[in-house]
């Protein structure tokens, strides 16, 4: 176990062993770790990118907070995406209230986890044919802009 988070846990009041270190993995054994998560607690003022995809995929809930930047609302982008507004909270206190509530109240993380299971299929969210075809589209119209000798500008791809 890395004695520097042995030490900071220790510092923070966490029991040492309630810390898990896992070796490293391939791609496909780091996904099938998520099953041993009930909730995936985002981070500031950095948010979790490609990490919380692979967790929102594999069906763990992303609780975050969104930031001023970019970067801080990513996981903001995602939840909104796969119409989960009720995992975005907007200060500290309220990540610390949703968090404690979330750990306190199965039956409430089961129901923000039964609809993540129902969205994430249902919603654009995952649908690489669906985000293929705008892409293609997109592409298309960018041709056309370019053809007509217009300038770059923004694009709206239609539903």
């Amino acid at each position: 176990m890395n004695s520097d988070c042995v030490w900071r846990a220790s510092a923070a009041l966490l029991s040492a062993e309630r810390l898990i270190f896992a070796r490293r993995a391939t791609h496909a054994e780091h996904l099938a770790r998520h099953c041993c998560a009930d909730l995936f607690i985002d981070t500031l003022p950095f948010n979790a990118h490609t990490t919380a995809l692979d967790a929102l995929w594999e069906g763990v809930p992303v609780l975050t907070r969104a930031g001023e930047t970019f970067a801080a609302r990513v996981a903001a982008s995602l939840l909104t995406a796969l119409d989960l507004p009720e995992l975005i909270v907007a200060t500290a206190e309220d990540y610390e209230n949703l968090a404690v509530a979330l750990a306190r109240h199965p039956e409430m993380l089961a129901s923000v986890r039964r609809k993540l299971h129902d969205n994430r299929l249902t919603t654009p969210m995952f649908d690489t044919a669906l985000f293929a075809r705008h892409m293609e589209t997109a592409y298309a119209m960018m041709v056309e802009r370019h053809r007509a000798g217009l300038a770059p500008d923004d694009l709206v791809v239609p539903a």
